[in-house]
């Protein structure tokens, strides 16, 4: 693997990678522009390691006290590359070395650094998220001294007492000066040379060759960007979430990520559709199937163990979502009965032993899989046995938990309890998997599931969804949205005459802590049930893809799309003062666009409409109005993708109203909503990076 250079620009963020086979850097230069937020927009410097999800930050303060007047940027030094590696041999046998990198920043004014936090990417976003938590057996271990030779080594050892950590900055050119006192590093204008090292074991990286299937070798040259970003959170036994946040195992985000990216991912052994998969089976939870949605790595995990007076540094895992655990079917189904490597690799996979968490050590991925089918099966039951088709049956959040799908924050159902996409999709695609995989012979301890996740898929697909319906009359919606447009500002009033019919939607989730049973949230999540279902209920599967592409089509805040997106969630026809202040457009899950939200919406509508082409298609295909919505619909959401092209990587972005219209913004320029710190958005996130796989079909093209 050669060395590898990326500059992504999302002002005031510039984003820096550098990879070679010794480590992997993330470096991000934060610099206020003149309409900044100077409350959330900080001088810093950042640099993210995937090795123990890892890093260094340190925040700059101008010393004329006037804030917005320090400006910091990398410049390229004589070699004309931005940033190069650092590797420096550990003193002592079996030691692993300090592994890094180094740039050169330009300061345009004097300065001291105001906070640096080394050690584990977790206690940096406790301090950029979390209300600013600086701990003080962190911040206390960071010892800063002079080097001797006019530079400064800022350093920490972290707390399993082996790896260092350090941020060393020395001046490159003349007139720049770095004095170091009492704890305090103060620099005066001038350009200064930064290396950032850590001594934690490197992960083996998945180049751009080797994360690719042969097949999709050519879009390293044509999308060289989203093909380096890919490799960067690319590894051999596991696929990270996004950077520089992100930098570990989630399960959904890795699962979701492979479903859409399956076409040009490697296959066979080594591959990176098997270190997914791998990944997931290794920390599921062998007493009860669930698996795991997040791993807590380095540092972070060390701490955790501290508190419960340990000093562990094993990765720890969390449960707590309940969506997780019905992809793992789906994803192995894909794999393994869908492709030819996939099933030519079933036995010496199914048979290989779990070696990664030690409570799972000895159990082979066979019984693994077998133990979350178990579960898939046993928590189903209720619903779909005769008569059991009562909300109380349906699939709820963990007690005393606010979180549990992809919405995951603490506000991102709207206080629901029973999640929309998880009893409405999720729940029978993985049914149906399980039958599949029974069938081809995947659990021979349980043959009678082939019928009964047949049976148990058809009950909850026909019968789960009406649970989420809201119908609002045509007059009603205009005075909602109305009401809205006048409470917040965006769009104009005449367009409520574009609302011609009653509004059909499935709210966010049922048992609301804030309202009546239905949170009356328009959303995206129909995408999952266009694109893990193939429905036979063909007068429910007409209705539902008709107010889908109704809602596509319908401007926000009718209805879900602007210029710059579909937005993931539209509280206008709530009704209730909360809604809009649950749901605002600098919330994480609030009026904002995910981008892989907008790639499973366009894979799943080009799902149903190529189920048309076939000997037996769906009744909306004989609808002529519902059908030539639901292409107009797709082309229309392809006219937004394409239009947004350069944004569509990233985690999530927002939008400004200004003269009329929406414009495109960066999520964390935005200030928080009150009480709430401020969020950041990963500039690159694996499930945004799936338009690798993704183009517009041209058979539906208008």
């Amino acid at each position: 693997m050669e060395a590898t250079r990326l500059h992504l620009s999302d002002p005031p963020y510039e984003n820096y990678f550098y990879s070679d086979p010794r480590g992997a850097s993330h470096v991000v230069i934060t610099t206020p522009l003149e309409d900044s937020n100077l409350e959330v927009i900080k001088p810093r410097l950042l640099v993210a390691w995937p090795a123990g999800n890892s890093g260094v930050v340190a925040f700059f303060a101008p010393q004329n006290g006037v804030e917005g007047s320090l400006t910091l940027k990398l410049v390229n030094e004589t070699d004309g590359d931005a940033l190069s590696a650092v590797y420096e041999t550990a003193t002592q046998s079996g030691d692993n070395p300090q592994v890094g990198v180094q740039g050169t920043i330009e300061l345009n004014t004097s300065a001291s650094l105001d906070i640096t936090i080394l050690g584990s990417i977790r206690s940096i976003r406790d301090y950029t998220e979390g209300g600013a938590i600086l701990r003080p057996e962190i911040q206390d271990t960071i010892k800063v001294r002079e080097d001797g030779t006019g530079g400064v080594i800022i350093s920490r050892l972290l707390f399993d007492n082996t790896t260092i950590i350090c941020l060393k900055f020395r001046p490159s050119s003349n007139g720049s000066h770095i004095k170091a006192e009492n704890g305090t590093v103060n620099f005066e204008p001038g350009r200064y040379i930064f290396s950032a090292l850590s001594n934690y074991a490197q992960l083996e990286q998945l180049s751009p060759q080797e994360v690719l299937s042969h097949a999709a070798q050519d879009l390293i040259s044509r999308y060289p960007d989203q093909t380096a970003s890919l490799s960067f959170l690319s590894y051999s036994k596991k696929l990270l979430a996004g950077t520089w946040r992100f930098l570990n195992y989630f399960g959904r985000d890795s699962m979701i990520s492979l479903l859409l990216l399956q076409p040009v991912l490697s296959e066979g052994e080594n591959g990176a559709i098997e270190a997914v998969i791998i990944a997931v089976l290794e920390r599921l939870n062998k007493t009860d199937g669930t698996v795991a949605h997040e791993e807590t790595i380095g540092d972070y995990a060390t701490w955790l163990s501290m508190q419960e007076g340990g000093q562990d540094p094993s990765p720890q895992y969390d449960y707590k979502m309940i969506d997780s655990d019905y992809y793992l079917p789906i994803v192995m189904v894909n794999y393994f009965l869908d492709t030819e490597v996939g099933q030519a690799r079933t036995e010496d996979f199914l048979s290989t032993k779990a070696s990664e968490n030690p409570r799972n050590a000895g159990l082979t991925f066979r019984e693994l899989a077998t133990i979350n089918a178990e579960k898939i099966i046993r928590t189903s039951a209720p619903f779909a046995e005769e008569g059991g088709q009562v909300e109380s049956n349906l699939i709820r959040l963990h007690e005393g938990v606010p979180v549990g799908e992809w919405r995951d924050s603490n506000d991102g159902l709207g206080g629901a309890r029973i999640p929309y996409s998880v009893n409405a999709a999720m729940v029978p695609a993985g049914l149906q998997a399980i039958a599949k995989l029974t069938e081809a012979g995947f659990f021979p301890q349980h043959p009678e599931w082939r019928e009964l996740a047949t049976q148990y898929a058809r009950i909850w697909e026909d019968k789960a969804l009406d649970f989420f319906k809201v119908e609002i009359p045509q007059q009603d919606a205009k005075t909602l949205v109305g009401d809205y447009i006048s409470e917040v500002g965006v769009g104009e009033m005449a367009t409520t005459q574009n609302i011609t019919t009653p509004i059909t939607f499935y709210g966010l989730g049922l048992g609301g802590e804030n309202t009546e049973n239905i949170v009356r949230v328009m959303n995206t999540d129909d995408c999952f049930r266009l694109y893990l279902l193939n429905s036979t209920n063909q007068a429910q599967l007409t209705t539902f893809i008709d107010q889908t592409a109704t809602n596509i089509l319908l401007p926000f805040p009718l209805g879900l799309s602007t210029p710059v997106g579909l937005v993931v969630a539209n509280p206008a026809y709530g009704g209730e003062p909360w809604y809009t202040q649950t749901f605002p457009n600098n919330a994480y899950h609030g009026t904002v666009i995910w981008g892989w939200q907008l790639a499973m919406m366009a894979a799943g509508l080009e799902r149903q409409l190529s189920l048309c082409n076939t000997s037996s298609p769906p009744d909306f295909f004989r609808n002529e109005a519902v059908y030539g919505k639901v292409v107009k619909a797709y082309n229309h959401l392809w006219d937004v993708l394409e239009a947004n092209e350069q944004y569509l990587s990233g985690e999530l972005w927002s939008w400004t109203y200004e003269d009329g219209g929406f414009r495109y913004t960066p999520f964390g320029t935005l200030a928080p909503p009150e009480g709430m710190a401020a969020t950041e958005s990963n500039i690159s996130q694996l499930w945004s990076l799936t338009f690798l796989a993704l183009k517009r079909n041209e058979k539906f093209r208008v």
